[in-house]
C-alpha cells in the first residue's frame, strides 16, 4: 500500500493514470508525446507506476501498450471507507464533479427594474415561490438569521 500512495503523491504520475483513463492501453510513444519531459523521463514515471499495480503493461510484438489498473486504489479505498460513509462519500464526490464540471446551459435575462423591487422579488416567499418550483424561503433577511424553506 506504501507503494500506491508513494506513486499517487507525484502530480506528474496523477496525469498519467488520467490519461490511461482518457485511453486505455497507449504505448510509451503516445504517453510521451502528451508530457513536456523525456522519454526516460515518462518511462521513470510508468515504471513506479507498475511498481505499485496502477499500471499493467503488455508486450505484443514490438509494442508495450500500459493499462490502467484501478484496484490498488479501490484497496486504498476499502481499506479507509466504511460501507457506512460510503453513500456520503459518493454523494460528495459526485456533488464536486457535478459543480465543477463545465456548465451546459447558460441562461441569461436583462431585467429593467430598480435595486429594491428586485430586493423584493428575491426576499418576498409569494413571490420567490413562482420561479423557484414552488419553494418558500421564509426569512427576516437580517445577516446571521435562520431561514426555513418549504414546498407550498
Amino acid at each position: 500500500m506504501d507503494e500506491v500512495f508513494k506513486a499517487l503523491a507525484d502530480p506528474t504520475r496523477r496525469e498519467l493514470l488520467d490519461e490511461l483513463f482518457r485511453k486505455d492501453g497507449q504505448t510509451l510513444r503516445a504517453l510521451e508525446e502528451r508530457f513536456s519531459m523525456t522519454r526516460f523521463g515518462v518511462m521513470k514515471h510508468l515504471k513506479l507506476l507498475e511498481d505499485a499495480g496502477l499500471v499493467v503493461s503488455v508486450r505484443r510484438g514490438r509494442e508495450k501498450p500500459h493499462f490502467l489498473n484501478p484496484v490498488p486504489i479501490r484497496l486504498v479505498h476499502d481499506r479507509w471507507v466504511s460501507k457506512f460513509a460510503e453513500p456520503w462519500t459518493a454523494a460528495l464526490s459526485d456533488l464536486k464533479t457535478r459543480l465543477e464540471s463545465p456548465m451546459e446551459k447558460i441562461l441569461e435575462i436583462y431585467t429593467r427594474t430598480t435595486p429594491e423591487r428586485l430586493w423584493t422579488a428575491i426576499t418576498d416567499s409569494e413571490i420567490r415561490s413562482k420561479y423557484h418550483f414552488g419553494l418558500r424561503i421564509d426569512s427576516d433577511w437580517k445577516v446571521g438569521s435562520r431561514f426555513e424553506m418549504s414546498h407550498l
